[in-house]
């Protein structure tokens, strides 16, 4: 089976998904099993680090001569880690989260296709600007960081894809089965960017605890908070809150940001209890789909598994039109 589209033209590939870049979780075995199955694997390049980004890059160029990609954060990567990541010729680069300015150029001067994802209209018309190949429109169902003031995927996505034309679009935000990429393609979109589903794969470079979370899980346990960006001292801009599953600290400082903020001293019993295995290390970043998420699936198969399921969808929906 197979979902041709605008995106999976421009990168030669057998589906319309691709794997969200999540920062240290997204390494090389997933983006190259992804990849193997038919999408788009993208390394989440993060704040590992050059030797975790090397490791990784040099993993999944040896495990798929398939299209691949890597993922930075406008706010926090440098030109020379970009650099570093085009010198592995990946199929494409994809910046999230700030000012892509200083970092565009190098994509597209290297000849590399050049992905952007957006939290809001105005990111939308910057990557426009920068001239993206493939610009990816956030939802607030997403795990991990979104737009702060930012809008669910059912309606922002339509609205980036007019906005981009002819530019292709990916949905991302909640989408965590066949239905969601079916309803992707049917907002307009040209695919799906996908990262909570893929971390429950065997590929996923996360805790063990955090997967049975994500499988336990339900969209009501999410919430969307600066709370642990403050208390971990992150470095993240105040204009993106962070989806996770439920934690004591957000409980413990919700509606208390400002004042966690002024707080060393809360900010240090934080990093006490994690040492002392109180808390986890890393927040259990999980999106609004986590109900749908019940398995645990090797990434390629999952990958097949989801295209096939988003062609049986629409198949329904036209047999009932």
């Amino acid at each position: 089976m197979s979902l041709p589209t605008v995106f999976t033209e421009l990168f030669q590939i057998a589906h319309p998904i691709a794997l969200a870049p999540m920062g240290g979780s997204a390494g090389g075995a997933l983006a190259a099993a992804v990849s193997e199955g038919g999408g788009l694997g993208l390394v989440g390049g993060g704040r590992e680090g050059t030797d975790w980004l090397d490791r990784e890059l040099e993993l999944v160029t040896s495990l798929t001569a398939r299209p691949w990609g890597a993922g930075f954060l406008s706010w926090a990567a440098t030109p020379g880690l970009v650099e570093r990541a085009l010198a592995y010729r990946p199929a494409a680069v994809m910046l999230s989260f700030g000012d892509l300015r200083p970092l565009a150029p190098l994509v597209r001067d290297a000849g590399v296709r050049l992905i952007v994802q957006v939290t809001d209209l105005d990111e939308a018309r910057r990557a426009i600007d920068a001239e993206a190949d493939v610009i990816v429109a956030q939802g607030t169902e997403a795990g991990g960081h979104s737009g702060r003031a930012g809008r669910s995927a059912m309606s922002f996505v339509p609205v980036v894809d007019d906005l981009a034309a002819p530019t292709p679009v990916l949905a991302a935000g909640g989408i965590a089965d066949g239905r969601g990429v079916a309803a992707a393609l049917a907002l307009g979109a040209a695919g799906a960017l996908i990262g909570t589903r893929f971390l429950a794969t065997p590929e996923a470079l996360i805790d063990p605890s955090v997967t049975k979370a994500i499988l336990d899980g339900t969209g009501e346990e999410t919430e969307r908070s600066a709370v642990l960006d403050i208390i971990r001292d992150t470095g993240w801009p105040a204009r993106y809150l962070a989806r996770t599953l439920r934690h004591p600290s957000i409980d413990q400082w919700r509606g208390r940001e400002y004042e966690l903020a002024g707080d060393p001293a809360a900010r240090a019993a934080y990093q006490r209890a994690v040492s002392q295995g109180e808390l986890p290390r890393v927040p259990a970043w999980a999106s609004q789909a986590i109900d749908l998420i019940t398995d645990l699936r090797p990434a390629a198969d999952l990958t097949g598994d989801l295209a096939r399921d988003a062609e049986l969808a629409l198949s329904r929906i036209r047999r009932a039109g």
